[in-house]
C-alpha cells in the first residue's frame, strides 16, 4: 500500500450512530500510533462515549451537531476542530435538521 488512500476506496464500519472509514495506519507509512480517519455520524443522540489512552483529534468536514468532550459541548459545523485529550470520555451527535456529521479524525500517541 503507498502513502495515501481515498475515501471511495475504504470500506466502511457501521457502529452505532456512525459509519467510520479507517483512512491511515501503519500500514501507509504512520509511526507511533498515529492513525487517521473520516466517521459520518447519524445519530440524533449522543451515542457511548469513547475513551482512548492516546489523545484524538477532530475536523469537522460537513454537518452540524455537537460533541461531548468530558463535561464540555462543542458546537460543530464545517471547520471546527476540537481534541479529546487522553482518557476523556466524548461523543458526536447530529442536528435533527442535519443529514449528519462528517468528521476527520486522528489518533496521535502520548509519550
Amino acid at each position: 500500500m503507498g502513502y495515501s488512500v481515498n475515501r471511495q476506496d475504504v470500506r466502511g464500519i457501521p457502529e452505532e450512530g456512525r459509519t467510520t472509514y479507517p483512512m491511515l495506519d501503519a500500514t501507509h507509512g504512520c509511526v507511533a500510533g498515529f492513525s487517521s480517519g473520516i466517521s459520518v455520524y447519524t445519530a440524533t443522540e449522543y451515542t457511548a462515549p469513547g475513551v482512548h489512552e492516546d489523545q484524538e483529534g477532530f475536523v469537522v468536514l460537513s454537518g452540524a451537531g455537537w460533541a461531548r468532550v468530558g463535561g464540555e459541548e462543542i458546537r460543530l459545523e464545517p471547520g471546527v476542530c476540537f481534541i479529546a485529550p487522553a482518557g476523556v470520555p466524548h461523543s458526536v451527535k447530529r442536528d435533527q435538521e442535519a443529514e449528519h456529521v462528517a468528521v476527520c479524525w486522528f489518533h496521535g500517541a502520548v509519550e
